[in-house]
């Protein structure tokens, strides 16, 4: 067997190495902050507040920093409260996405362009932040309650565009041969259209699972009682507010500002890790959700 080998030109090569050495560069600049963060997390709080220039390891490996954050009791009621919010809210979404998705992808259904086109425009203009806040409040009586971060956004419409995409992909002969078998629609959605459809479902989960880990600003507007706040507020409280006084344990005076630094930076890690073991179970089904997303009928 004879190999063949590629020859590249100068030029080539040099286009090469340069890609490699660019690629290099910017994996080195987006991941330095994360690893930063992580040394930081696990560094003696005196050392690290005197410590100059880059971070390369933990400047006297020590957990004080976690065992604090870990002590505080809203950082344990913030991630059962934002656990719920995922689990019940992402649940909630997926099903009410679906139904929607269904029955916009189903040929003969009456109005079908029309719905689309009043539901498209809710894309571009809404009724603004106080009438939310009033009919959240007032209408629904949600206030106060972790389900105002759930029910007023049960449905993205660009989630349903995506999803109505995808099950307008399912011939419609397999689904005409389901209903001359005796299956009724929640029968064919369920058994049949999004088994079919699981790579853009693990998208949408992960759309909106991220969407509700990340989302603190529903919880500071309908949220008053402390032990219903979800896990992002509590962090936003730490680091924009700078309020780490009453997780710094028995630390002197003097000695605050430095064990809160650490604080932040291990309470950034814990609200992050959860995100960071998903993703990238869900990473590959991302590059065919944005493909399906981005030809619509």
């Amino acid at each position: 067997m004879v190999l063949n080998s590629i020859r590249r030109s100068k030029g080539e090569t040099i286009f090469q190495i340069l890609n490699v050495l660019f690629m290099v560069l910017m994996i080195a600049v987006t991941l330095y902050p994360f690893l930063f963060v992580v040394f930081s997390s696990l560094s003696d709080s005196k050392r690290l507040i005197a410590q100059t220039g880059l971070l390369v390891a933990p400047v006297g490996f020590t957990v004080e920093a976690y065992q604090l954050v870990f002590k505080n009791p809203n950082i344990i009621s913030g991630y059962m409260n934002t656990l719920f919010i995922v689990i019940v809210g992402t649940i909630m979404n997926l099903i009410m996405t679906s139904l929607g998705a269904y029955v916009l992808s189903r040929k003969g259904i009456v109005w079908t362009k029309h719905i689309m086109l009043m539901i498209v425009f809710t894309m571009f203009f809404s009724g603004g932040m106080i009438p939310t806040y009033l009919l959240v409040n007032n209408w629904l009586h949600l206030g106060n309650n972790l389900l105002a971060l759930i029910i007023p956004g049960l449905i993205s419409t660009w989630n349903l565009i995506i999803l109505r995409t995808s099950f307008s992909t399912i011939p419609e002969s397999l689904i005409e041969s389901a209903r001359m078998d005796g299956a009724q629609d929640f029968t064919i959605l369920f058994r049949i259209v999004i088994p079919l459809s699981m790579p853009v479902m693990a998208v949408m989960l992960l759309f909106y699972g991220v969407a509700h880990w990340n989302s603190w600003f529903g919880a500071m507007l309908y949220l008053r009682d402390r032990e219903l706040f979800p896990l992002q507020l509590i962090l936003r409280e730490i680091l924009i507010q700078n309020n780490t006084s009453y997780m710094s344990g028995n630390a002197a005076i003097e000695d605050v500002e430095a064990v809160g630094e650490s604080i932040k930076y291990a309470t950034i890690i814990i609200a992050t890790l959860p995100i960071l073991f998903v993703y990238p179970f869900l990473q590959k089904y991302f590059v065919k959700g944005v493909m399906i997303g981005s030809v619509k009928e």
